[in-house]
Order: C-alpha cells, then sequence, then structure tokens
C-alpha cells in the first residue's frame, strides 16, 4: 500500500484517482505529522509525499520514514525539489506526466519487495 502525503486536496485526490487506476492501493494524509501517525512499515511498501507543506516539511517526513524503516521507498513529487536528498529514493518535480510516477513506482516497489 502506497502511503500518499500532500496537503493540496486537488492534487492528492487527483493522485490517488490516477493511482488506484493502476491497481494500486493508496492511504492518504493531509500533512506529514499526520502521515507519522499513520505510517506502519508492515503496511505501507512506499510512501509519495510533497516536500512543501505548512509544519513538517516533506524531507523531515523521509527521515522519519527512514528511521523507522530503512527498506521503505521514499518518493517526492514537488514543485521544490529539496537540495538534501539523503532519504529519498526518487525526486520527480512538478509538473510531470503521470506516468512518469506510476513508472517509477513500479520500480522502487520491484526494488524493495
Amino acid at each position: 500500500m502506497i502511503l500518499l502525503v500532500d496537503d493540496m486536496d486537488a492534487s492528492r485526490l487527483t493522485m490517488k484517482w490516477f493511482l488506484t487506476n493502476f491497481n494500486f492501493s493508496v492511504f492518504t494524509a493531509r500533512s506529514a505529522e499526520e502521515a507519522v501517525s499513520l505510517f506502519d512499515p508492515t503496511v505501507h511498501g512506499l510512501v509519495l509525499t510533497d516536500n512543501s507543506m505548512p509544519g513538517m516539511t516533506g524531507v523531515e517526513l523521509a527521515q522519519f520514514v527512514k528511521q523507522r524503516s530503512p527498506s521503505t521507498p521514499v518518493m517526492m513529487y514537488t514543485g521544490k525539489p529539496p537540495d538534501d536528498r539523503t532519504n529519498l529514493d526518487v525526486v520527480i518535480q512538478k509538473p510531470a506526466h503521470l506516468l512518469v510516477i506510476k513508472e517509477a513506482i513500479e520500480k522502487l516497489l520491484n526494488q524493495s519487495g
């Protein structure tokens, strides 16, 4: 299951719709803080997050995920890519074709699974 994190409702709902149409199971969070409370490495095989969100950033979320579960892939889809990509497996800058995201997710899930 993918944990999708984005504070923008339209972006989050569109991405969830897109991914579920390719038979991915998707659970969403509106903030990195919400994602921290939901994240379970036995349930979530991948975290897909935005970076620029109020409060905790996607980079900080990635650090949390990797500390808790180093093997869980963290992918960032953002308009403002971070300089520090230490805890990120893939960074895709918005706008990008959604099939690029799908292919990156499939590659990460195949590597980790």
